[in-house]
């Protein structure tokens, strides 16, 4: 087992092959809907494959405070969670500590908004009381919603007073899976309809959930864009089988692709189509990528991904196709430094306001191996097959970060030494254990 301190930075050789099949965590956006969804249903929830990452557990301890019993979480364990029901949450006598993790505090926002009388504050880390939170506070307001925190309500510490809401037609100003989430979420509880519309669609994991659970939820509009709740109907706890996360899995489909004699196969993967958006991605730059295994489980597509080294080509994107692989862009920059040709990264200013500012810290880290690489308002200019070299590295204290670096230290001519490469556990507890076994 990798051993890893925050103050000892870890080495990352140079060189070496990757080879085998690995399983990655659980999908960490199912996780904590699982969660969420099955503390408000009426009887037992029980959850297969759960990420037991930092993140997931944040949002299992915001629920125990309020009352739901969350059964202890670990690595091949059933969990199961007793619902309370739609207004069973009790106010918690502590804070809601939400961690590192936007998910919990976003979707905690619209849940609790309608709680009527009762009072939570939610809080997280450094990182997290730096992240905006109007983006669902506004259309939470805009329901009736009693929000307050720092300014004008935008970043944590964050006090949410339950009180009735109103069902409303909500446009977001960007396609945002969290900001729809907290808005279905409050749906469940106001008095009429609630629709949410989407400048594109977001992956669509809590409508699908929703809707398994109970819910009257309808999604139309040609792009599945618009998604309307109709409240009214009870939640009724379910079996939820979590499939690989497909964010996860992409270290190693890019890893595959661009370290020369690897190939691996990723087992269990999610294949929802609005979070495939880096397996097009792969596609457009000529990647050796199969699909096996193709199933359904739970509601949810599923396959085998195998992916082995080949030449690679530039990529263009930007529109409609950034919210389906916004997570995987950190390791899409990697991607970009071995195809031929300048790949551009068009309309990801979201990454600018995730755990750190994505697009400015991928710049810095590569810039410092090398890479001719140019950050811009919205995205990334990068051009390939320019030679990378070993380098200090740091994670800034982003999982997706101190993932993709490993990546690209492989391809490097000298070793590098990765500054807090904890960071990782946020959402793939055994990625460091899982590259020592693979790496040949």
């Amino acid at each position: 087992m990798v051993q890893l301190s925050s103050s000892t930075p870890l080495p990352l050789p140079a060189g070496g092959r990757l080879r085998g099949s690995v399983r990655v965590p659980g999908d960490k956006s199912i996780s904590h809907r699982a969660l969420l969804f099955g503390a408000i249903a009426g009887g037992e929830t029980r959850i297969e494959g759960l990420l037991p990452a930092e993140d997931p557990l944040s949002t299992a301890a915001c629920l125990r405070a309020m009352g739901v019993e969350v059964s202890p979480i670990a690595a091949g364990q059933l969990v199961r969670v007793q619902g309370v029901g739609l207004d069973g949450l009790q106010e918690p006598g502590e804070v809601l500590e939400c961690g590192n993790s936007g998910t919990t505090m976003r979707l905690m926002l619209g849940l609790l908004a309608g709680r009527q009388g009762r009072h939570f504050v939610l809080n997280g880390d450094g990182s997290l009381r730096g992240r905006p939170m109007r983006r669902v506070g506004d259309p939470l307001t805009a329901m009736g919603a009693s929000i307050h925190g720092r300014s004008g309500g935008n970043f944590a510490p964050l006090a949410v007073l339950g009180r009735p809401l109103q069902g409303s037609t909500l446009h977001t100003p960007v396609a945002s899976a969290q900001v729809k989430s907290a808005i279905l979420l409050a749906a469940l509880t106001a008095r009429g309809d609630t629709t949410v519309i989407e400048p594109a669609q977001s992956r669509d994991h809590s409508e699908r959930m929703l809707r398994a659970f109970g819910a009257d939820l309808e999604v139309g509009g040609e792009a599945r864009t618009c998604v309307t709740v109709r409240p009214g109907a009870s939640l009724t706890g379910q079996h939820v089988v979590v499939p690989g996360d497909i964010s996860s899995a992409a270290f190693w489909l890019v890893a595959a692709a661009v370290i020369p004699g690897a190939e691996l196969t990723v087992e269990n993967v999610g294949l929802n189509p609005s979070r495939t958006g880096i397996l097009d991605v792969l596609e457009q730059m000529g990647a050796r990528l199969e699909v096996l295994q193709r199933r359904t489980v739970a509601g949810e597509p599923v396959g085998d991904l195998r992916v082995s080294h080949g030449p690679l080509q530039a990529f263009d994107i930007g529109g409609d196709l950034v919210p389906r692989l916004v997570d995987e862009i950190p390791v899409l920059a990697v991607a970009a430094c071995c195809a031929e040709g300048i790949s551009r990264i068009r309309d990801a200013a979201e990454l600018r306001v995730k755990e750190t500012d994505r697009l400015a810290v991928m710049t810095r880290q590569l810039g410092a191996m090398g890479a001719r690489i140019e950050a811009f308002d919205d995205g990334l200019a990068i051009t390939g097959g320019v030679p990378l070299h070993g380098a200090e590295l740091d994670s800034e204290t982003d999982h997706r970060v101190a993932m993709s670096l490993a990546v690209a230290s492989r391809l490097a001519s000298g070793d590098s030494l990765l500054h807090r490469p904890e960071a990782a556990a946020v959402s793939y507890p055994g990625f460091w254990d899982d590259l020592q076994r693979l790496s040949t």
